[in-house]
């Protein structure tokens, strides 16, 4: 695979890198620990919103700023937008490896979650509130959290590469816990990424707690308990090459019908694999998410009074 320095044709440019706002990395005080992330937020003025990213299975907040290409950052593209967004390392990673080297229970890092969220209400301009966009197992964590505590009050939620049902085989890979048959379920075909993904991403790229394969095996029959709980709304998007979840189109309405009281969105991402922020789709995927987002605050403003 060639070098490539622009996105092939029918992919999003890069945003100008002169108006890019600084990304900085920042530690956020949670339930007696330190979680880890990136920060990121418009050069002027207050944020409309803030957005909270949570990252996937083996990654780190990082993901959310893909160093492969300026287009793949949802930081600098939120901020650019008007949105301060925060990437964190979810439980388990980052600067709380070490206090959790096994990882947590889902609803035990949503227990972390919700009091880093009431950390950077403290800390942070959040506008009008808080949005959760997640990625995968981070996606768990998202939609295990707008359950569990309701009392958040999120504006909405975003989430890819995580649905309700395994794909043919993905159950057997995750018990396995073959790296190398992995692989494909991940990524998917090259021409998707940045030829340099693979050597800047090393960084992004970490060991999975031994808790989170335990959940994710579980993930399906939680998802049921979970679903009628969930009044936050939300969109799921799944890759065109996605090999984790069934995507068909029975198990987008099983996921939409499961959902009715969010209520969700069900939408695919065409020329991406299940690393859709990290692949040349991510700028397409990352500037929906930011424009659905805009949308539910316009539907949240008050509307001028009509004159008689």
């Amino acid at each position: 695979m060639t070098d490539l320095a622009c996105p092939p044709s029918g992919f999003p440019p890069a945003p100008p890198l002169d108006t890019a706002a600084p990304v900085r990395q920042v530690t956020v005080q949670a339930a007696g620990v330190q979680l880890s992330g990136l920060h990121c937020a418009p050069v002027s003025g207050p944020p409309r919103a803030m957005v909270v990213a949570l990252h996937g299975a083996g990654m780190r907040a990082g993901y959310f700023h893909g160093p492969a290409h300026p287009s793949l950052s949802l930081l600098t593209l939120g901020a650019a937008l008007g949105f301060s967004v925060l990437a964190l390392d979810r439980p388990g990673y980052g600067l709380s490896a070490a206090d959790f080297p096994d990882g947590l229970p889902l609803p035990e890092q949503s227990a972390v979650l919700h009091s880093a969220l009431d950390s950077v209400r403290r800390r942070y301009a959040t506008g009008a509130g808080l949005f959760l966009l997640a990625h995968s197992f981070g996606g768990k964590l998202a939609l295990t959290h707008t359950a569990e505590h309701p009392a958040d009050d999120l504006l909405g939620v975003d989430i890819s590469g995580c649905g309700h049902r395994y794909a043919p085989g993905a159950e057997k890979t995750l018990r396995s816990r073959d790296g190398r048959a992995a692989w494909q379920f991940h990524w998917g075909p090259l021409r998707l990424y940045p030829a340099r993904t693979h050597t800047t991403s090393r960084d992004l790229v970490t060991p999975v707690p031994p808790r989170e394969t335990a959940d994710a095996l579980g993930w399906p029959g939680v998802f049921l308990r979970l679903a009628p709980r969930i009044r936050v709304p939300a969109r799921l998007t799944f890759a065109e090459h996605e090999r984790w979840w069934a995507h068909d189109d029975r198990s987008l309405a099983e996921l939409r019908d499961a959902l009715a009281g969010a209520p969700a969105q069900v939408e695919r991402q065409p020329d991406a694999g299940h690393n859709l922020s990290l692949g040349w789709a991510a700028r397409a995927y990352h500037q929906r998410a930011l424009d659905g987002f805009a949308a539910r605050l316009a539907q949240q403003s008050p509307q001028p009074a009509l004159c008689p």
